[in-house]
């Protein structure tokens, strides 16, 4: 199986001592990552579940080692530079985040003690009946060099799993729960003083917390954007013996200003200027700027004495991380990946000759993505969106299809009412005729059906005809005005045309499909089947009704079947002969999505499973993929998807009757897709099965994006395997990778210098006065009216010294 489509975000990244390489927790694996092209030059596979952890170990120039932890409770060191795993330590207990203070000492620091010793976050598994789950997680103290946790030690509690935050001089670190920070001050290792903790107090729940490199000062943001500096924390608790630090602290006890009730702190500061949620703070390498992020996708610097701020160019989307690399010039910010919407049909669509699926994103764009390759190609801007990330959605898009060929795109978009006033349905055709799926737009039609929304959309084996249909009681057949384009010049001048307009009854269209040789198509009026033909646009056939309203339509290959998908309380799949124009067969099942192979006579769909089959035969899993002869009610394979940890391959043969095959497809099955791939020339050499290049994959994409791609007809559950060519990834571990990527628009990076100085990059501020800092920063920040006019007509009457002769 080929898996990919997996999160890039769920965990912070960490980059390789030369910064030439980012470390990226993906799924069950690390994806290591060239900062010069982009490219994956490798992975560390080897964990059964999510990796929640990566620490890089600091050391010379050429050493890449680092230790990783994950919720199939091991951690694990490697050499990412091979990959090597070189040792494996098993706490039996999943581990959601991880620490090593003693990596961030210095060289003289590490060499002082043999053992090494990280915390953990974990979830103590074991004590499911002793304790409620809101008390089985914990912060453990773990001895890699023993590879064991030491003994019972529990040094805090927590509702729900948090993420450890160490200090950059690796002698603190910390916790948020809810409205409190937690902090430890990490002890010596051969000491045998107890460890000791803070605790210090905020009203709003503490969102992101960071401490400064060298003095103690630990900053924490809040979920209503506000943030918090503490300053000289834990000079009573961590240095009670320090007869200096009591001297002054005698001084300063009676003034604590900002300090709530008796937290250990000498100061507490706040800053406001993000409107939401803070998810991003990190101090400078020399501590004297603290960056700050959030769901707007602003990334603020703020100058840790004056308070002063300066932004930088917007991101785009909401920050979740931020990294520094040895190398100043570089660092890592990752943003949330655009939301998908889940829950809406024809979301998801599959170009079958290139190995791409195009899915809407939830800045308004088709992002088209290699499964074979497992990296995006491009992005299509469906409608402009000029607007925070984080402001309310206006516009949704409903719909992608593809044509066979995957040179046509088709869209339909919603821009919602806004109290009732202003909705505004829209249909666009792009066309292609690039193998890097660059479209451009060809045709729009605003309000394409009468008053209702667009149920599906379909293209005309051709590619030159498309049929879409509505809530609203009609369906219209699309041509294009070329019918045969002779050049890219052509495509691109093409537009569309309505060609027909029909309906039945005045019922809901909600599903087209068209046949294998575009004669007939296929329009479901509620629970009924309408056949026409889409040139003269004659009602051909009516088929018999179903137990609730048809939402999916599929034509099976080059047979003469038509499979329907019914949802509602009585769904049902059921598949009809179109020479016999009857029923031939069906079951009660919800289908989520249906898949066809073009020049064959079967089918897949992806079924729901009810929640009380959960408890038997399918435990733990939400979904299966069925396999059909379209001549046949028995599927000839099952596989199942699994909302949780990987299923792995049990069995699997393709006989008469049913056989289950468990394969790893992942979470969620509501708002997956399926779709055959055919393999391609240009792919057949680098894709086997068994040794042999399979003619067509079954893809599926379950509702977390995440995929999946194996062999439907494989008579044993072998994974594909795929047998790369010296491409750019390889090239980059050899130097010779040119131009590409990042390289391609930036040049070459410079070789960095560890022994260097690294220069800190300050920020300008500007001056005092109101009216040249007014317009900084985000526009939905801006000041209310009356403060900028005050502030424009104070400008304008600025006092001027006369020249005295």
């Amino acid at each position: 199986m080929i898996r990919g489509g997996r999160s890039y975000v769920s965990s912070p990244p960490a980059f390789s001592n030369d910064a030439k390489k980012l470390l990226i927790c993906t799924a069950n694996t690390v994806s290591v990552f060239s900062t010069a092209t982009g490219l994956q030059i490798t992975s560390l596979e080897g964990h059964t579940a999510l990796v929640t952890s990566v620490i890089v170990f600091p050391a010379a120039k050429g050493l890449c080692h680092c230790w990783t932890a994950s919720l199939d409770g091991t951690i694990r060191k490697w050499d990412f530079s091979v990959p090597v795993l070189f040792n494996t330590v098993d706490i039996r207990m999943p581990i959601f985040s991880m620490v090593i203070p003693s990596l961030c000492l210095p060289a003289e620091g590490k060499e002082k003690h043999g053992n090494l010793f990280a915390y953990v976050s974990v979830e103590n598994t074991k004590e499911t009946q002793e304790k409620p789950k809101a008390f089985r997680r914990q912060i453990r103290k773990c001895n890699l060099s023993k590879s064991r946790l030491v003994g019972k030690l529990i040094l805090g509690e927590t509702s729900k799993p948090e993420l450890l935050i160490v200090s950059p001089s690796g002698n603190f670190f910390g916790i948020r729960n809810k409205c409190k920070l937690h902090i430890w001050k990490v002890p010596d290792p051969e000491s045998e003083h107890a460890i000791t903790r803070i605790t210090l107090h905020h009203t709003k729940q503490i969102s992101a917390i960071a401490f400064h490199p060298t003095q103690r000062i630990v900053a924490a943001g809040d979920v209503t954007g506000r943030i918090l500096v503490w300053r000289g924390f834990g000079n009573k608790t961590f240095y009670r013996g320090n007869a200096v630090v009591n001297e002054r602290l005698i001084d300063i006890e009676e003034d604590k200003p900002g300090v709530r009730d008796n937290d250990d702190a000498d100061s507490c500061s706040t800053w406001h200027w993000h409107p939401a949620e803070v998810k991003v703070l990190r101090f400078s390498s020399d501590g004297a700027y603290l960056y700050s992020g959030g769901k707007e996708g602003v990334l603020v610097v703020w100058q840790l004495d004056t308070g002063k701020k300066k932004f930088l160019p917007r991101i785009g989307s909401p920050l979740l991380h931020f990294i520094d690399s040895p190398d100043p010039t570089l660092s890592s910010a990752p943003s949330s990946y655009p939301e998908t919407y889940k829950g809406l049909s024809n979301g998801i669509a599959f170009d079958q000759t290139a190995g791409l699926v195009a899915v809407r994103t939830e800045n308004y764009c088709i992002q088209f993505y290699s499964l074979v390759d497992d990296r995006g190609i491009s992005e299509v801007q469906v409608c402009e969106r000029n607007n925070q990330p984080g402001d309310d959605i206006t516009v949704i898009v409903t719909a992608v299809a593809l044509s066979l060929d995957g040179s046509v795109m088709s869209t339909a978009e919603v821009k919602l009412a806004e109290e009732g006033i202003g909705g505004l349905v829209c249909l666009k055709f792009w066309v292609s005729g690039s193998q890097n799926k660059e479209f451009s737009l060809s045709t729009i039609v605003y309000e394409p059906h009468r008053d209702g929304k667009i149920s599906a959309v379909t293209f005309h084996p051709s590619g030159r005809m498309a049929a879409s249909s509505s809530f609203g009681g009609d369906f219209k057949v699309w041509t294009c005005n070329n019918e045969s384009p002779k050049n890219e010049q052509m495509l691109q001048n093409s537009s569309w045309t309505c060609h027909a307009v029909g309906s039945y009854k005045k019922k809901q269209m909600t599903a087209a499909a068209f046949s294998a040789d575009g004669s007939v198509l296929a329009i479901a009026a509620e629970t009924l089947i309408t056949l026409w033909d889409p040139y003269k646009n004659v009602l051909l056939a009516v088929l018999g009704e179903t137990l609730t309203p048809i939402v999916r339509l599929s034509f099976v290959g080059n047979s003469d079947n038509l499979v329907a998908a019914s949802c509602g309380s009585k769904a049902q799949l059921s598949v009809w002969s179109m020479s016999k124009l009857s029923l031939s067969w069906s079951y009660k099942l919800h289908i989520e999505a249906l898949a066809s192979a073009a020049d064959l006579s079967s089918f897949a769909a992806l079924a729901l499973l009810p929640e009380s089959s959960n408890e038997t035969t399918f435990d733990e899993r939400d979904g299966v993929i069925l396999l059909y002869n379209a001549t046949e009610p028995v599927p000839t394979a099952i596989w199942s998807a699994r909302k949780g940890s990987i299923v792995v391959v049990l069995n699997f043969s393709v006989v008469k009757w049913a056989t289950i095959a468990f394969i790893q497809c992942s979470r969620l099955a509501k708002g997956g897709a399926l779709g055959f791939l055919k393999v391609n020339p240009s792919l057949a050499e680098e894709i086997s099965v068994d040794g042999k290049s399979p003619e067509l994959l079954l893809a599926y994409m379950n509702g977390d994006r995440e995929y999946v791609l194996f062999d439907p007809y494989s008579k044993n559950a072998r994974e594909v395997s795929m047998i790369h060519k010296e491409g750019l990834a390889a090239l980059e571990l050899k130097g010779q990778a040119g131009q590409f990527g990042y390289a391609s628009i930036y040049g070459d990076l410079p070789d960095f210098d560890m022994n260097r100085t690294p220069n800190s990059w300050v920020p300008s501020f500007p001056s005092e006065r109101p009216w040249e800092t007014i317009f900084s920063g985000s526009s939905h920040a801006l000041p209310p009216l009356t403060k900028l006019c005050s502030a424009f007509l104070e400008s304008l009457l600025e006092k001027r010294t006369a020249a005295v002769e």
